[in-house]
């Protein structure tokens, strides 16, 4: 109720405001909470609402007034930094699309998050409010991350670890802040600036970001609905001279693929082969609808592959932590290079990712999400089947968040992706998941994003945007 009587107090003073004079003074306290019948907490609450939106200034022992106009400030000139900075070693890719923030009436399929109805909320904030009496809220973690959360990485992994091998010890693992981070701290330590690496094209955005910051050369490894080409990565290797390959063999971003294990096994044997490590990215790891993510990790005791796991999508965006399972001397590279990065990863975040997924309720959750995901995709698919026939979907995704749909030849898709945000729904082209030239147009759609009620209409929305290019 205090929210709503705040809101309307500000409605009506921001009407008084705008025929007001500039310094003019507002009613006093006493006359707002009798004319909006609102309490005096609620009154302040709305005036420091209105002076956050510098509408208005308190005069501390006068009264509250109309903030004057000030002249627009001379702009700063910046000149000098061009030749301070000189010219950039590596043109990375432009932050994607996925991050942009649109308003609440456009429809979303662009984000790369699950909307906030798929997130354990009520384990989160509960997480959050035990954390902040305990310990973790106050003391410097270890560095390699808090023991019981190294624990728990290494108990997942080694859960799908086959009989006769050996599982993970908590000691492989680090705890990082994040999987950006964490890429950017693998490519600085296990690849190196000038040196290649090899990535499945499509790939993650961000992974492609991460290697543009760390000046590493993108080699492209053509990869579909079934992973990577097993001989196009072979000669990859051969050619480049590369020793690591970063790949998502589980649910991969943006095209969905899922690799058979036949698939899994030709890619270690490759990678082991040229004494080269694979960077494995398990980010929809919680995500699995009709297929669970095996990681391939679990068949390495070489220590060929570096594992990666985010908590970040599935927990909350708030709870950057990711775990990084690593074995013999490139763990501590990879140590040693977070800990130049970031010292330490938040003790308090790390309390509140270790006590949601060691809940009962965690398990709960995530046996109804992928019900949850399983309609939403299905919903988002049929929409584009029935409204954008020219969209074509290799494969539907087995797991994951995103729906990968080849668009006719031609589409111009930087118009496109305009066209659908001028008429209500937000798309995100392709293009930025290609590490060269992309093969093809594309866009790439959230199913788990906020309103799926609205997916037909969004699709509707992209089949008429599309038409008008056709037209044009």
């Amino acid at each position: 109720m205090d929210n709503d009587s705040s809101g309307r107090i500000v409605g009506g003073l921001r009407e008084w405001i705008a025929r007001a004079a500039p310094g003019a003074r507002l009613p006093a306290t006493r006359a707002l909470v009798a004319e909006y019948a609102a309490s005096p907490v609620t009154v302040q609450k709305a005036l420091r609402t209105l002076a956050a939106q510098g509408l208005v200034e308190s005069r501390p022992g006068v009264g509250t007034f109309v903030r004057a106009a000030r002249s627009a400030p001379r702009p700063h000139d910046y000149g000098w930094q061009t030749a301070a900075l000189g010219s950039p070693r590596e043109r990375g890719p432009a932050v994607s699309a996925a991050l942009r923030t649109v308003p609440n009436e456009v429809i979303a399929l662009h984000s790369g998050y699950p909307d906030r109805e798929l997130l354990p909320e009520r384990l989160v904030r509960a997480a959050f409010a035990r954390a902040a009496r305990a310990e973790a809220a106050v003391a410097r973690p270890p560095v390699a991350g808090l023991p019981e959360l190294q624990a728990w990485f290494a108990t997942e992994l080694g859960a799908v670890t086959p009989l006769g091998a050996q599982p993970p010890a908590p000691s492989d693992v680090l705890v990082l802040p994040g999987s950006q981070s964490a890429l950017g701290t693998i490519f600085r330590t296990l690849v190196g600036a000038g040196r290649a690496v090899l990535v499945e094209s499509p790939t993650y955005w961000g992974a492609l970001l991460a290697a543009a910051q760390a000046g590493v050369r993108l080699v492209p490894v053509p990869s579909g609905a079934d992973g990577p080409d097993p001989e196009a990565l072979e000669r990859a290797f051969r050619q480049s001279g590369a020793r690591v390959f970063y790949a998502q063999p589980s649910f991969a971003n943006p095209t969905g693929a899922h690799w058979a294990p036949e698939r899994a096994d030709r890619v270690l044997d490759t990678v082991r082969a040229h004494g080269a490590f694979l960077v494995e990215d398990d980010w929809a790891h919680d995500f699995g609808i009709e297929a669970a993510s095996v990681p391939l990790a679990a068949r390495d005791e070489g220590g060929h592959v570096v594992y990666l796991r985010s908590l970040t999508k599935s927990v909350s965006p708030a709870v950057r932590i990711a775990g990084v399972v690593a074995r013999g001397p490139a763990r501590a590279r990879i140590l040693a290079g977070a800990q130049a990065e970031s010292m330490y990863v938040s003790g308090l975040l790390q309390a509140v990712a270790l006590d949601v997924v060691t809940q009962p309720g965690w398990r709960t959750h995530l046996r109804g999400l992928g019900r949850r995901l399983a309609a939403r995709r299905n919903l988002l698919a049929g929409a584009l089947a029935e409204h954008v026939p020219e969209a074509r979907l290799e494969a539907v995704p087995r797991g994951g968040l995103n729906l990968w749909a080849r668009l006719p030849d031609g589409t111009d898709p930087e118009r496109l992706v305009r066209d659908c945000e001028a008429a209500g729904v937000a798309v995100a082209s392709g293009d930025a998941w290609f590490p060269a030239e992309p093969a093809g147009v594309h866009l790439r759609l959230n199913y788990a994003g906020p309103d799926p009620g609205a997916f037909p209409e969004g699709a509707r929305l992209i089949g008429q945007a599309l038409a008008l290019q056709r037209t044009a």
